[in-house]
């Protein structure tokens, strides 16, 4: 999978341990999490192809994969001036939540540092060319197709202007989201919903449509276990041509602020918002805007909270999605990224999946 637009470069071939440092840092990468930020994993090796330290990025506002391993040769004891650092994406060149990665690697006297593929995002990207600046030999392209397809929709969302974005559902075994007289609380249990504050406080926004506001009166908002607003708190976003009620939770809660899209069209919204500053959505739904996205294709993660309970009948999980065919049928596939596709919380099942590899 090699990425438009973009020159690799490859002094030499590479050594055995160099590839197999390689292989390590992309299972490193997935032991994180996806969202704003790519999956990255890097790996210290000397001379002799040792590992002297390893790390990887665990998510928004925490150390950078390069950061990670320098710090874990130095909780070693490891003298890594003169080392070789394989990571599985290009040094970042910005300061965000966290410093520069180019420079911890000049600081840390790192000689040499191979990557597998270009970062592409116009904020972060230039890294390659600031290490060679400062005498730092740098080559690039190694299991370049692996690392990208680790973070394809994340290439995606960065190279169309919008959010990476996570549908999250909370549904029974028939694919309910309410009954039929609208009742919803609670589809999920106790450690789900716990489990959905702590990404509600990982996201950048969350977005609703203007009939679950009108019919729910949600908050948005982001919760600890005790129930007291955490720390992170997400933009509260609400899409459709209704009006917001003056009195909406959505309106006051909590201090991620708020804003209403007078709008019917997902990506017009995702550019929009991706313009404010939001790397990370959350879809809540309901039915008809978590099928917006999903039927424009602008969804790269679904998490289910899937409650073993039946309805029957009442309200779905999904609406239209233009599918006459089983040949037009959008296929998914299970994730094993992070905490892993199917994860037992309580009574409840969460299923984590990204869009099939075409």
């Amino acid at each position: 999978m090699k990425l438009q637009g973009v020159e690799t470069y490859q002094s030499r071939s590479f050594s055995d341990p160099e590839r197999q440092a390689m292989t390590v840092a992309l299972e490193l990468a997935s032991r994180g999490v996806r969202g704003a930020n790519p999956l990255v994993g890097a790996v210290i090796l000397d001379s002799a192809g040792t590992v002297l330290g390893t790390g990887y990025h665990r998510g928004a506002g925490t150390p950078h994969a390069e950061r990670d391993a320098i710090a874990d040769a130095g909780k070693r004891g490891s003298k890594i001036e003169g080392a070789t650092m394989v990571v599985t994406l290009e040094p970042c060149n910005h300061t965000g939540r966290t410093l520069p990665c180019t420079e911890a690697v000049i600081e840390a006297g790192i000689a040499r540092i191979i990557y597998a593929v270009h970062d592409i995002s116009h904020t972060a990207s230039g890294g390659s060319e600031t290490l060679r600046n400062a005498g730092i030999e740098v080559e690039s392209g190694l299991l370049e197709d692996e690392a990208a397809s680790l973070n394809r929709r994340w290439f995606d969302a960065v190279a169309t202007a919008r959010p990476f974005t996570t549908l999250r559902m909370a549904q029974t075994l028939d694919a309910q989201i309410a009954a039929s007289d609208g009742t919803s609380q609670w589809i999920s249990g106790a450690e789900s919903r716990r489990d959905s504050h702590q990404l509600r406080a990982r996201v950048d926004a969350i977005l609703v449509g203007t009939g679950t506001v009108l019919a729910d009166d949600p908050r948005l908002t982001a919760r600890d276990q005790d129930g007291a607003l955490a720390a992170s708190q997400p933009l509260r976003v609400v899409m459709g041509h209704r009006d917001v009620p003056a009195g909406a939770a959505v309106r006051d809660e909590g201090g991620g602020g708020f804003v209403h899209y007078n709008s019917h069209d997902p990506r017009l919204v995702g550019i929009e918002l991706h313009a404010r500053g939001v790397r990370h959505l959350m879809i809540e739904g309901g039915s008809k805007v978590s099928s917006a996205f999903l039927a424009e294709g602008l969804v790269d993660e679904i998490i289910v909270y899937l409650a073993p309970t039946f309805l029957g009948r009442g309200i779905p999980a999904l609406e239209d999605l233009g599918i006459t065919s089983l040949s037009q049928a959008q296929h998914w596939e299970w994730d094993p990224v992070g905490r892993g596709c199917a994860v037992p919380l309580g009574r409840d099942l969460r299923l984590q999946l990204e869009p099939a590899k075409q």
